[in-house]
């Protein structure tokens, strides 16, 4: 079952982790959203970032999930982004690319089932 994520980067220009290679280089709503929905629809960002680790091969593998279906939409709001994600990937490995993508420059505002029709997101 997927999970709709909302998800807000205060500011986008911040956004980014500790190692460029594995950072966010978006600079707008739809970019982020491609970006994400990227890291989670392939194994391309687990990837380079598993072979960066000290024993890349002891990685457990779950950590490396995809979901082919994953959707992500964002949208720019003066300086802050927000992504609605849709996904059935783990919260805790959506979490972790998040981290890998933005560093700390992300905030998880709402989490819901996909499966409810939802009222259109206000942030």
């Amino acid at each position: 079952m997927a999970t709709r994520y909302y998800i807000r980067l205060p500011d986008g220009a911040r956004a980014r982790g500790a190692d460029p290679s594995l950072s966010f280089r978006a600079q707008s709503g739809p970019g982020f959203a491609e970006e994400l929905q990227d890291a989670l629809r392939s194994d391309a960002l687990f990837e380079r970032w598993r072979m960066k680790q000290d024993e890349p091969d002891e990685v457990d593998p779950a950590l490396g999930a995809t979901d082919p279906a994953a959707t992500v939409h964002g949208e720019q709001d003066d300086l802050h982004i927000d992504l609605i994600v849709t996904s059935a990937i783990p919260g805790n490995i959506l979490k972790q690319r998040l981290r890998l993508l933005a560093g700390s420059g992300w905030e998880l505002r709402d989490v819901t089932s996909s499966e409810v029709a939802q009222p259109p997101y206000v942030p």
